[in-house]
């Protein structure tokens, strides 16, 4: 470890601290539905958007309303998506004639784009026409993240409202966000991007010769366009199978500086959109300290263990720091960082391979996905994941005064408890069970290219990242196959909106509630108590379910590292 990794480390905490507030006003005047300097340009698009599709923005919808248009909505988005990809081999924009893709690989991919997992069982550039990329992909890095952030617009207005049975209006909160938000903050970064070195054009390959004189052909497209809303919108999906540990992708070190900011940049800042929104901001700052607490013990144990390498290396004369699966012009500090943060967040971008960190450089980025995603998460689904911990958390304090639970405002009852629980739920449930049932059958042991506890953490990893919507993998494991491109797809369908609809009912049953002032037996939930309640809710909650597992599989394989024995 360097003095250098620190400051990368505590440099980048740093400055996303220094923008959450700026950029949480700007999303909670979007919440709020306000006029912004953009409307100028933008506002009689939205107008026209709203005219052409018959929608009033200003009639209020419940919860069961909002959830139902968002589930039909995301229906819609991947029947088409999975249309584009069987058709790709005769539609334009396909300047290498790429084939259409096979049905479960374009049911798995339809569903991962649409649940803002963005896994790939595919190489980018060898199976994906431009085309497919711009209108079958793309689209969805833009309404995956706008819905996940409509989502967590819903979820405030059930803490900050008061008796009402509304949540706002799906349609208005997706328009919104898109418009003036993630279009303009793509646009702008796409720019910068292209200037930086990655390529943006709808040309399919060029031919170069190398320094040996050989001729090489380099695949080029419409990058950069990509790259910008995959990283702001937590997607992940990589326009090249190397995702961002491509020189394409991800050429410079301030380019993945930049990249990790934007991957948390939405994240810090609706927490601070939270707090405004109840009425209170240091309600948004505990949830974010919470949040920088979590995420910073990960990096600092990812980044302890890949600073220390592989002792067996050790003994055979090897020293240093564990190099393998990483790019030399990042480091072990940036790669280590870089996991940390893909996987804190659910966007699933690489620019190191997984596979390759030591066994407990790879836990980490495990259990972040098994935490829930709500280390500051995916953009709208980190905040609103986070909140139904908040609600367990605030449920325990309860006991502990020997009150009726209280949070922001809100009395936390029954119904509100056993819809958090269901939700939370979801992850354990289908990540172990799915991984059980791929570990003892023919079709599911087919897949990890390695034995042992590694192998094993291979495939829990791909189904921790699928229901948790992150999209990263761990590089080891064989996915496309028909059983494993239909159990991931079902998983990724499952960890989106299984979670969706029991938090958009706790959002409605909160709204209807009266305020209720905070009094002298009610527990803090701005200070320092609540912070460490907080961190050690999710902890143990993650701890307990996913220790087993973890076990078996990265903690069996440092322990058996440590011996001299590797998978």
């Amino acid at each position: 470890m360097t003095f250098q990794g620190w400051a990368l480390i505590l440099g980048f905490v740093a400055i996303l601290i220094a923008l959450t507030k700026p950029v949480g006003a700007w999303l909670f005047a979007l919440y709020e539905g306000r006029r912004t300097p953009l409307h100028v340009v933008l506002g009689p698009v939205e107008t026209g958007f709203y005219k052409l599709a018959g929608i009033d923005p200003d009639e209020q919808q419940g919860w069961r309303r909002y959830a139902l248009h968002m589930l039909l909505f995301n229906a819609m988005l991947m029947a088409l998506t999975y249309a584009v990809l069987r058709l790709q081999g005769v539609l334009p924009g396909n300047p290498q004639g790429l084939a259409g893709l096979s049905p479960h690989l374009a049911f798995n991919t339809a569903i991962s784009f649409t649940t803002n997992t963005n896994w790939q069982s595919y190489a980018g550039e060898s199976t994906m026409s431009n085309l497919s990329q711009m209108f079958g992909l793309t689209i969805h890095n833009f309404l995956s993240a706008a819905t996940g952030i409509a989502l967590a617009f819903a979820f405030f207005r059930g803490f900050a409202r008061r008796e009402s049975r509304s949540l706002g209006n799906f349609w208005a909160d997706v328009t919104r966000v898109t418009l003036y938000l993630l279009l303009p903050l793509s646009i702008v970064y796409a720019v910068f991007l292209i200037a930086s070195g990655v390529p943006q054009t709808m040309g399919g390959v060029v031919d170069v010769q190398t320094l040996e004189g050989a001729k090489q052909s380099l695949l080029l497209g419409p990058v950069a366009s990509q790259e910008a809303i995959k990283m702001l919108g937590t997607n992940g999906g990589g326009f090249f199978n190397a995702n961002s540990a491509h020189p394409f992708e991800n050429p410079t070190a301030l380019v993945d500086f930049v990249q990790m900011l934007s991957i948390f940049l939405i994240g810090f800042g609706l927490t601070w959109c939270f707090g405004k929104a109840v009425g209170n901001t240091r309600q948004g700052w505990a949830i974010l300290a919470a949040m920088v607490i979590l995420f910073l013990m990960g990096a600092s144990v990812a980044y302890w263990a890949e600073a220390a390498g592989n002792p067996v290396l050790h003994h055979l004369g090897v020293p240093g720091v564990n190099m393998e699966g990483k790019e030399v012009r990042f480091g072990v500090a940036a790669s280590a960082l870089f996991a940390a943060v893909t996987t804190a967040a659910s966007c699933g971008a690489v620019n190191a391979m997984h596979d390759s960190f030591t066994a407990l450089g790879g836990l980490i980025p495990l259990f972040n996905m098994q935490l829930g995603e709500v280390v500051i998460g995916g953009v709208g689904a980190g905040i609103y994941g986070f909140l139904l911990f908040a609600i367990l958390a605030v449920f325990v304090a309860g006991l502990m005064v020997g009150r009726t639970p209280e949070y922001v405002g809100k009395k936390i009852e029954a119904r509100e408890v056993k819809l958090a629980v269901l939700a939370i739920a979801v992850l354990p449930l289908f990540i172990l069970g799915m991984t059980a049932l791929s570990a003892v059958t023919a079709q599911g042991l087919a897949g990890p290219l390695n034995k042992g506890p590694h192998g094993f953490g291979e495939i829990l990893y791909a189904f921790t990242s699928a229901v948790a919507n992150n999209g990263s993998a761990f590089a080891g494991l064989t996915a496309s196959t028909p059983w494993y491109d239909g159990l991931l797809g079902v998983a990724m369908w499952v960890g989106r909106f299984f979670i969706i609809v029991p938090m958009l009912a706790i959002a409605g049953s909160l709204a209807a509630k009266k305020h209720t002032p905070a009094s002298a037996g009610s527990f803090p939930t701005t200070g320092g108590l609540w912070v460490g309640l907080l961190v050690g809710i999710v902890l143990v909650l993650g701890g307990l379910t996913f220790l087993p597992s973890l076990a078996l599989g990265p903690i069996a394989d440092h322990l058996a590292m440590i011996r001299g024995q590797l998978f």
